[in-house]
């Protein structure tokens, strides 16, 4: 289980392409690697992944190709970078959301508004997510818990502040960009549940 709470930023090192299969080496901040063990879950954009290598500060990642149609691990380039986060312990504090690494779809940067105190961002959603996106709900973006603001046909915008643009890549996203989506669970449990008990009647 993840927060939604970004640790920081990685840099991507080295892609090994094989055929449906990819290993990715990030560089963890020095903070983000004590007690690292093989086999241990680091959120990448959000995505769930799997410790395989350990080398000092480098760490890989085996990508199957299911985890490269579905996000945009697959989109990534040496050089790029991306949200990170390590699994929650049973204790720490949930400041974001519960999520659990899972993306459920890729959503298109629509549109970018910077003004004086603000940085707004707009995404382009799949029709069969819409229903799961309200106004004040809980969102996953690329790994980070957000807060919906408006929600307009396929599309809905966040509202950013200093601080996440400060500690996610969210900052360099521009229009075009593909970003990984999670839903909230709870929100979506509650609209299937809902859409089953109508379905009866």
């Amino acid at each position: 289980m993840f927060t939604g709470i970004i640790q920081g930023v990685a840099q991507v090192i080295n892609i090994d392409k094989k055929e449906n299969f990819q290993t990715h080496i990030i560089r963890l901040p020095n903070e983000l690697i004590q007690g690292l063990t093989l086999g241990a879950s680091v959120a990448h954009n959000g995505c769930c992944l799997t410790v395989t290598h350990i080398e000092q500060q480098l760490v890989s990642f085996d990508l199957m190709q299911e985890t490269l149609n579905v996000t945009n691990l697959g989109l990534l380039n040496v050089g790029d970078y991306v949200n990170v986060e390590r699994a929650a312990k049973f204790g720490d504090e949930i400041g974001g959301h519960a999520m659990s690494g899972h993306i459920m779809a890729t959503a298109i940067v629509s549109a970018v508004n910077i003004s004086e105190n603000n940085h707004q961002v707009w995404f382009s959603v799949p029709t069969h997510l819409m229903k799961y996106i309200f106004t004040k709900g809980y969102i996953g973006i690329d790994g980070i818990s957000l807060t919906i603001g408006e929600v307009k046909d396929c599309c809905f915008n966040v509202n950013l502040i200093p601080e996440t643009l400060q500690r996610t890549n969210l900052e360099s996203r521009m229009i075009n960009d593909v970003i990984n989506i999670e839903i909230d669970p709870q929100t979506q449990a509650i609209v299937d549940t809902v859409e089953r008990v109508m379905a009866t009647k």
